[in-house]
């Protein structure tokens, strides 16, 4: 078997959706050996902030000199970017190995994309024999396949309405699933999350016996820094390579995470790691600077609470531009009708674009939704060649591209392969 047809192989199992439950990945990761046990592993859940939290965590364990597996979703342009050991990704030809030894078993068992994916990563990280593994839930936690391993640490971001036909509808449901990634006797630690959230996942750690951290608690936003409380020392995380004041609280879950769960961190290589984030996990679409002048932004923000951190950002240069644009794109179970309440006031011009995805939205539904509002956006079907042509003809101007991760990668895809003419979806 060949790259090309073992990933159409993996891309097929999308078909079987989202299958919450970990019977079917018990049984896949016995198969193979369940290469899970052997595993020490920080596990990352979160509505918002898990991708780089797990980025920090990971970065700051490499600059200590540990062999680091990195397993995070979804993957901006390559599949291989979801599975990375000290930053680099896993090969092709590993992968074609994974799915040639189970092409009977995926057949017959049809486990879905994500556990066989999660499986995969598991497999890697016990042949690369890593020191730690840093794992990214897929959707929500009690359910999610990534929920068999035994953490030396559980860290849980943030708390928002997502996903409300799997997690429920309210910040009381969304927690509790969250909080099913916490283990008996091991430590948790929590972003700054609504009370409501905070309650259940507390209640969770009392029933587990497990210490809580909570991000109130232990971080304090000063004057110009943000301050970690850590084993009787302080820490101070003044910036980030990731913009945002939201990225000072991810690194600082990060810090708390592993100065507890390693005593003897060293702040010089934690300070190391923060810095050197972006380089040692190869991390995309925080606030990214695709281009200087004029200014092109690539942000993943999927949600409001995304938006909000977004726009904390972006206020402190919009003024800048002269002409500011965007280009928009969700998945249609998000609340974009808020999303897009909250960003029009900063843009003079709107554009939604979509993927070739059942789940993404369509220009008509949102223009549909957003009808009798203050909102207007126009669909553009070749979003790439958009930017392109935005980069050579605009000086002083703003272009941002928002929303999902997946029109964010397939967007960068085109670009870096040079496919510009492509439409992106139907709109």
């Amino acid at each position: 078997m060949e790259l090309k047809p073992a990933l159409e192989k993996l891309f097929s199992l999308h078909q079987f959706g989202i299958k919450l439950g970990l019977e079917s990945t018990l049984k896949l990761l016995e198969q193979i050996g369940n290469p899970h046990l052997g595993l020490k592993c920080f596990h990352v859940a979160g509505s918002n902030g898990k991708g780089s939290t797990s980025s920090f965590i990971a970065s700051i364990l490499m600059e200590h000199g540990y062999k680091v597996g990195l397993y995070t979703s979804p993957h901006f342009v390559r599949f291989n970017e979801r599975i990375k050991v000290n930053g680099e990704e896993i090969p092709d030809e590993v992968i074609v190995e994974f799915v040639s030894k189970l092409d009977e078993y995926i057949d017959k068992e049809r486990p879905t994309f994500f556990e066989l994916t999660t499986a995969l990563a598991f497999k890697y990280f016990e042949a690369q024999k890593v020191d730690y593994a840093v794992i990214e839930t897929g959707l929500g936690g009690r359910l999610d396949a990534t929920n068999v391993i035994d953490p030396v640490a559980s860290i849980i971001t943030s708390i928002s309405l997502e996903h409300t036909a799997h997690l429920g509808d309210t910040l009381a449901k969304v927690a509790f699933e969250k909080a099913g990634i916490i283990k008996k006797g091991k430590p948790v630690f929590i972003g700054k999350l609504p009370d409501e959230a905070e309650k259940v996942i507390t209640q969770k750690a009392v029933e587990t016996g497990s210490d809580i951290y909570r991000a109130n608690d232990f971080a304090f936003q000063g004057k110009d820094c943000l301050t970690v409380q850590s084993n009787l020392a302080q820490f101070n995380i003044y910036e980030t390579p990731l913009r945002g004041i939201h990225q000072l609280n991810n690194a600082a879950l990060a810090v708390k995470a592993i100065t507890e769960a390693i005593p003897k961190a060293s702040f010089v290589l934690i300070a190391k790691g923060i810095a050197k984030v972006i380089q040692n996990s190869k991390i995309e679409g925080r606030y990214e600077i695709y281009n200087e002048n004029p200014r092109v932004i690539f942000d993943s923000a999927h949600n409001p609470e995304g938006v909000e951190s977004f726009l904390n950002e972006f206020k402190k240069e919009y003024a800048d531009s002269s002409e500011r644009v965007l280009i928009f794109g969700a998945m249609r179970d998000k609340n974009i009708l808020t999303m897009l309440t909250s960003l029009t006031p900063f843009f003079h011009k709107i554009f939604f674009t979509s993927i070739e995805d059942e789940r993404a939205a369509k220009y008509s539904e949102i223009a549909e939704l957003t009808k009798g509002t203050e909102i207007k956006l126009e669909p553009l079907s070749e979003p790439a060649l958009f930017i392109e042509r935005f980069k050579a003809k605009h000086e002083n101007a703003c272009l941002v591209l928002l929303g999902s991760m997946y029109l964010l990668g397939e967007i960068k895809s085109k670009i870096l392969e040079k496919r510009l003419d492509i439409k992106t979806g139907g709109v």
